[in-house]
């Protein structure tokens, strides 16, 4: 990885989890779907992250054939964003399945132009620990590694402390994103970092349910006397593919608060808790995350990024009550959105 983009993914980056742009038809928008990559480039992102769960893993059935589509569209904007400001962006393509399937993957997004994989292990559920690893181990031989704690409710499973202190001895991974949803995992994963004494593995929250507090929180761990320290430095978050101005903003005060080695201020706080309230409308944590990816393009529809809220398949849609939900967080935070911010340039992207 070029050394300029790794220093950039170490200091942290607001990366969204970019969706999937489809007309009524369920056939892909480009239109909108190089509008939905103009408006996160222009909101000030450092990278995108596509062919993730947000984007949708029906997309590499061979009869919708999106997969490499898609990706070759944002690696377009990217380029097109690169040329205009000069800026290096990182860009980090999923990878899923068994070896076989995960290590072609891997090597199309390679070729492709990207800089590191975002690997699911979602696929090998039932396998060992030392599978895993071995299949980890393959894949990164291709490409540089963006580990990834998927959460169980939409497709992960459990992997204890030992899988990641094994995990972080593998050369070539540069970062982990952290979403299990979960205090006790989310320990395990920074502990085996620093307990690994890599400094260079950058640490991403993906736990869309406690987003400000992981950039917040100083995390620290005592072994044999001696503190090690670690912090969460960005985010690659299906939450960062809505309202993503204001997530870069959010970022960047985290940074500065970091560096000024402060108190963390009272209304930091009480703002950690609106963004997870947010969240669970936006995401449909009441039905099991199931109207997640439909809760992203209701958020966008309504910005007029999307045209619908469709996805491939037609049972994934909002839930019950799910758009009561996502209607009371939009009108009691009204400060979390960048509607002006869309209203001003929607023209200009959609073109």
């Amino acid at each position: 990885m070029d050394s300029k983009i790794l220093k950039s993914l170490q200091r942290g980056l607001v990366i969204p989890a970019c969706p999937l742009a489809l007309t009524a038809n369920r056939k892909l928008d480009e239109r909108r779907q190089r509008g939905l990559f103009r408006y996160y480039l222009a909101a000030g992102v450092g990278g995108l992250a596509v062919g993730v769960h947000t984007t949708q893993f029906a997309i590499r059935d061979p009869k919708i054939g999106l997969f490499e589509p898609v990706l070759a569209l944002a690696i377009e904007e990217l380029e097109r964003a690169e040329q205009i400001s000069g800026a290096q962006l990182i860009r980090v393509a999923g990878v899923c399945g068994r070896t076989r399937q995960a290590a072609a993957e891997a090597a199309f997004v390679r070729r492709a132009g990207y800089h590191a994989a975002l690997l699911s292990l979602g696929a090998l559920r039932a396998d060992s620990d030392a599978l895993l690893l071995d299949h980890c181990r393959q894949i990164a031989r291709i490409i540089p590694l963006f580990g990834f704690y998927l959460q169980p409710a939409v497709g992960g499973r459990n992997l204890p402390y030992s899988f990641w202190r094994s995990f972080v001895e593998i050369e070539n991974v540069v970062a982990i994103k952290i979403a299990p949803f979960n205090r006790y995992q989310t320990l395990e994963v920074i502990r085996a970092v620093a307990e690994s004494g890599r400094r260079d593995i950058a640490l991403y929250t993906g736990n869309d349910d406690n987003i400000l507090i992981d950039l917040l929180s100083p995390f620290g761990f005592d072994a044999e006397g001696k503190l090690l320290q670690r912090r969460i430095v960005g985010g690659l978050l299906g939450q960062w593919a809505v309202w993503t101005k204001k997530a870069v903003l959010l970022l960047k005060q985290c940074h500065q608060m970091h560096r000024n080695g402060g108190t963390i201020p009272a209304r930091f706080m009480r703002l950690a808790g609106q963004i997870t309230d947010a969240n669970s409308a936006i995401f449909d944590a009441a039905n099991g995350f199931r109207g997640c990816v439909a809760g992203i393009h209701e958020i966008l529809r309504r910005q007029g990024l999307l045209a619908g809220i469709w996805c491939l398949d037609q049972k994934e849609t909002l839930s019950q009550g799910q758009r009561a939900q996502i209607d009371r967080v939009c009108a009691a935070y009204p400060h979390l959105n960048d509607d002006s911010f869309v209203r001003q340039n929607l023209d200009k992207w959609l073109r």
